[in-house]
């Protein structure tokens, strides 16, 4: 209470030049109080420190504290607004006090003390006339305290900075993986498959997607209405559509006519050839003519024109069995003279046509009904146009060939001929299966210097030497309804041979050495009849994997009874087909990369270069209620994120091994996959 009484009074103690005046008041107060005293009586005054050459050593001995600014308590509130108001009272006799009583008084408040240091800042003077120097001190202590925030806010919103760029950087900049799509086209034709070729039409590196389509109008008597259509491969987008007057059979992409156009895209119906602009769809030229049964075969310049030349087959639909082999100008589709007809005897699946380049350098054709006969490109033109052709390379014969005739009237060279009817005839080249409808001059390069697979007899498959046109070896197996897939299985540099046959419910896939003919890998699968492509594709390490459809696998160590299944009850269960990727790496380990009740007819698979990936690209017939006809699916698939989350499938035969590999080997193995283009 004594100290709030002198604080009334305003008596506080003087100071003398030595220890000071005894002041009766505040002594008797310090005891109980000498916090409030402290709060009080060690205020700086006129913004001078504690220790500064206008203080009093007096003012040490009862401060207690060195530069301490005043705290009001919060009881200590009320006195302070009166001892305020009570000064403001008395400022007009604040000169009688002397130049001493005024430097010693301590009366200020928060709210002075606020005011005094805002005109410090502003230049004001102590009273002496000089700057005090408590204010560099507390201007020092707000350049540090400014500083230490400005620091603390960097450190915040430089992290933060960065971060906002780094996601900026990924959505903008870089270019990201094209997403997945899937897209509805048309209606299903049942398990037909329909036309499929992979071009990049719009520049931006991935092949695009073109697709013969059949769909059904909403009149009252619906009709069917056939078009070509293509998409982009990056979102699914149709670019063009092209309405034909007949289902599309082939297509065919990147003929090139000249540097200044577009590649060419030919669309093959039954009775008609046309070529459309790549990019945009639109007419450049078209040929009609009969009973089309084959795609076009790429031919050199045989005119001189500088544009590569085709020849497409044809095969009447009477008994005669005359197959005739037609030329046709790349440049505008004129026929090159008239159709060259052979008379067959044989009865059978169409084979080829296919060109072939002999050691010797020579052009040969290679077709066939059941069997295998080749004829000079030569003789073809000849017979044609009744003129030798101006490229040399197809004026050219090889006279191991030519050796092969049996007699000189005849034209044709037997390739093979047996009892056994050819079912599949194709170069042994990786990735020719998926390639089988470019018309570009290196897509067709490898392929015509190749041996050939041949699978007759449905049951065998042998390879043929295209030097001697000798078999290499045979194999015997299962009935194989679909074409097989050249790929590197082992590493002896040979390509070796997926291949897939079905029975009785039971799907086998096997891979056989194409050196020596003896099988390297097999498994079986519950399934029914299905004829569907594999796909072998290449990877970095120089092997390859391979996809194919199936069902569940059949375990070895299970007795499996195997009973037929009916076309009947097969169609009346839905099935759910699985995709498996097999690597030669881990031949008792396949990955499911997906599964559908869809029913796939046909595939392709496109590469990705800058991102060493590969697209895998299905056509599908998805069912529907009986009232309505089934929808066509066309969905494209990357192999790298679908092996992300693939799942991990243990075949049988798995327990021959020692060691079992785990899930984090496999998975850090397929995860490291990458892809490239043959």
């Amino acid at each position: 209470m004594a100290a709030a009484l002198s604080r009334a009074l305003k008596l506080p103690g003087k100071k003398g030049p030595d220890l000071g005046e005894y002041d009766p008041l505040t002594q008797a107060d310090s005891e109980d109080e000498s916090e409030e005293d402290d709060l009080v009586l060690n205020y700086p005054r006129n913004g001078l420190g504690r220790d500064s050459c206008h203080s009093t050593g007096s003012s040490k001995l009862r401060g207690g504290r060195h530069g301490r600014l005043v705290g009001a308590e919060d009881e200590a509130q009320e006195d302070e607004e009166e001892e305020e108001d009570e000064w403001r009272e008395r400022l007009p006799n604040k000169s009688r006090l002397g130049r001493d009583d005024m430097n010693s008084m301590q009366y200020w408040s928060h709210r002075d003390s606020g005011r005094d240091r805002v005109g410090e800042e502003r230049g004001g003077l102590g009273p002496h006339g000089g700057s005090g120097l408590g204010i560099h001190s507390i201007d020092a202590e707000e350049k540090r305290m400014r500083m230490k925030n400005a620091v603390r806010s960097a450190f915040f919103l430089v992290p933060l900075l960065c971060t906002t760029l780094l996601v900026l950087l990924c959505a903008f900049l870089i270019p990201c993986r094209k997403g997945e799509w899937e897209k509805a086209l048309g209606h299903a034709g049942g398990v037909t498959p329909p036309a499929l070729a992979l071009w990049d039409i719009d520049g931006d590196s991935l092949e695009d997607v073109f697709l013969g389509v059949t769909e059904w109008t909403n009149d009252t008597h619906p009709t069917q209405v056939y078009s070509a259509v293509a998409l982009s491969a990056a979102s699914g987008q149709l670019l063009w559509r092209k309405v034909m007057q007949e289902s599309v059979m082939y297509i065919q992409c990147s003929l090139q006519i000249s540097t200044q156009t577009s590649p060419v895209v030919l669309l093959i119906s039954k009775s008609s050839v046309i070529a459309v602009n790549g990019s945009t769809g639109k007419n450049l030229w078209s040929v009609l003519l009969q009973n089309i049964e084959s795609q076009a075969v790429l031919l050199p310049d045989l005119q001189g024109d500088s544009v590569p030349d085709l020849l497409i087959a044809t095969l009447p639909a009477d008994e005669t069995l005359d197959l005739s082999l037609t030329l046709i100008s790349g440049l505008n589709g004129e026929k090159l003279g008239h159709p060259v007809p052979f008379n067959l005897t044989a009865h059978g699946k169409l084979i080829g046509p296919l060109l072939h380049e002999t050691q010797q350098g020579a052009l040969y054709i290679l077709f066939g009904l059941g069997d295998v006969e080749a004829v000079s490109l030569c003789d073809i033109y000849f017979h044609a146009t009744g003129e030798m052709p101006k490229s040399q390379s197809a004026r050219r014969k090889d006279t191991v060939w030519e050796g092969l005739k049996k007699t000189n009237s005849t034209s044709f060279i037997h390739i093979y001929r047996g009892a056994e009817r050819v079912e599949f005839l194709l170069p042994v080249v990786a990735g020719f299966g998926n390639n089988h409808n470019r018309l570009d001059t290196v897509s067709n390069l490898n392929s015509t210097k190749s041996d050939w697979v041949l699978v007759h007899g449905c049951c065998k498959l042998s390879m043929l030497r295209q030097k001697d046109v000798r078999k290499e070896w045979t194999f015997s197996s299962g009935p194989i309804h679909s074409q097989p897939a050249p790929g590197h299985f082992n590493e002896d540099g040979v390509l070796d041979l997926f291949i897939q046959h079905s029975a009785n419910g039971i799907m086998q896939a096997q891979v056989v050495d194409g050196a020596y003919g003896r099988l390297l890998w097999t498994a079986e699968f519950t399934c029914p009849h299905l004829v569907l492509e594999s796909s072998a594709i290449s990877t970095s390490t120089g092997r390859s994997v391979f996809l194919f459809w199936a069902s569940e696998p059949i375990k070895a160590q299970k007795n499996v009874m195997k009973t037929t299944v009916t076309p009947g009850v097969a169609a009346a269960e839905p099935l759910i087909r699985k995709l498996y990727l097999l690597h030669p790496a881990y031949p008792t380990i396949l990955l499911e990369l997906t599964s559908t009740t869809d029913t796939t007819v046909t595939s392709a698979v496109s590469y990705q270069e800058g991102d060493k990936d590969a697209t895998y690209i299905t056509v599908s017939s998805r069912p529907t209620p009986e009232s309505e006809p089934g929808a066509r699916i066309v969905k494209t698939m990357s192999l790298k994120a679908a092996i992300t989350k693939a799942q991990i499938v243990r075949l049988g035969n798995e327990t021959k091994e020692p060691l079992k590999p785990g899930a984090f080997e496999l998975n850090s193995f397929f995860r490291r996959l990458s892809f490239k283009h043959q």
